[in-house]
């Protein structure tokens, strides 16, 4: 493992997401000016996981993250077993109480997107940059 990247296969629960932050903390803490990524690396990875919870990996099934860093972008992968539920960026009202997360990603990120991955699921992914 490169001291730029870090690589882990989390469970599906509610505990992934803090996992997945602890992770991400420690990677941009070893990075010589990673903590320009940390608060929305934070916020990013914190939506990206908590989705693939709730929406994207079936019960029995991990959820894997990969990280990269260099001096320019943090490039977050959160990949899941389920191809058939692409993320949306729906439009809620006032008083929704979810559906608010892929927003605060774009908002983040330079770039994000999801693609297919093999031989099943797919890959939700942003990379954040100064």
């Amino acid at each position: 493992m490169s001291r730029n990247s870090s690589t882990i296969w989390l469970p599906r629960s509610r505990r992934a997401p803090a996992e997945a932050r602890r992770r991400l903390s420690v990677l941009l803490a070893d990075f010589p000016g990673g903590e320009r990524f940390l608060d929305s690396g934070l916020l990013a990875i914190s939506e990206l996981v908590t989705n693939a919870v709730l929406h994207g990996t079936p019960a029995g099934c991990l959820i894997y993250l990969a990280l990269d860093v260099d001096p320019t972008r943090l490039r977050i992968e959160v990949h899941d077993a389920r191809r058939d539920r692409a993320p949306v960026l729906s439009a809620r009202g006032l008083d929704d109480e979810t559906g608010r997360g892929l927003h605060l990603v774009k908002s983040v990120a330079k770039r994000w997107g999801c693609c297919p991955r093999q031989p099943i699921g797919k890959i939700v992914w942003c990379e954040v940059a100064e």
